[in-house]
């Protein structure tokens, strides 16, 4: 995803399951490997998304 007001600013986001054994739910990741949002709302990580890549003044 990238802002197009702001073009370096950009991020890869993916999906896959938990490590843990005792978990194997889906999530999206930060491509820092930070967990980001359960894949049950894709609204709430988009949102998460948005306010990392937004613009100071947006």
């Amino acid at each position: 995803m990238i802002n197009p007001n702001a073009t370096s600013l950009a991020e890869n986001v993916t999906c896959r399951a938990q490590a843990t054994p005792s978990q194997r739910d889906m999530y999206y990741w930060w491509s820092w490997g930070e967990r980001m949002h359960t894949v049950e709302d894709p609204a709430g990580a988009a949102t998460k998304v948005a306010r990392v890549l937004a613009a100071v003044g947006e």
